[in-house]
């Protein structure tokens, strides 16, 4: 029988694999988007807002999430958690879908804009998203592996910190190459 506990790192490093592996796969093409049902344009299109929305609601999960932590309140915590990676793979999933069946979206504004605004915050929010992946993985592995009494003598405090941080950055600048992209121009 596995023990998740001694395996969590492994375990982490797995599905933080596969992970981006899919997303890489995704945005280079690799992923045949005949292998997926197409939806009407107006769902595709719809797909970039919707992401915004549910990344500014893990925003507010990821903040709620700390906040009863530091409160003390480990089931509230647990439960912000949970739903913040739940937002989190409904992200991803849409994400793929669109990318796998429409491709990547080129910036429409400015050269000037582009080189010197855009792309390097594209940049940050793909680093902190790569980075903050395996964090959250084993983080939740962590709490998913050990009673609620043993969590603090674990790595999850730590890096449930780092975790957190990463990734609200990423959601953040996540947001602002959305409106980059779709709104201002």
């Amino acid at each position: 029988m596995l023990d998740v506990r001694e395996q969590v790192p492994a375990l982490t490093a797995v599905l933080t694999v596969v992970s981006l592996a899919l997303v890489f796969g995704a945005v280079g093409g690799a992923i045949p988007a005949v292998l997926l049902p197409r939806a009407p344009e107006s769902v595709l299109e719809a797909i970039p807002t919707v992401n915004a929305l549910i990344s500014a609601a893990a925003i507010v999960s990821i903040l709620a999430g700390v906040r009863a932590i530091r409160r003390g309140n480990v089931e509230r915590h647990r439960r912000l958690m949970v739903g913040a990676f739940g937002l989190f793979v409904a992200f991803l999933v849409l994400y793929l879908y669109r990318v796998t069946l429409v491709g990547p979206t080129d910036f429409p504004g400015p050269a000037v804009v582009e080189t010197y605004v855009y792309f390097p915050l594209l940049a940050i929010h793909i680093l902190l998203a790569i980075v903050a992946i395996p964090a959250v993985y084993y983080t939740l592995l962590l709490a998913a592996s050990h009673p609620v009494s043993q969590l603090g003598r674990t790595n999850h405090p730590r890096a449930g910190k780092v975790a957190a941080t990463m990734w609200l950055i990423s959601f953040s600048l996540g947001i602002v190459v959305y409106a980059m992209l779709y709104v201002v121009w």
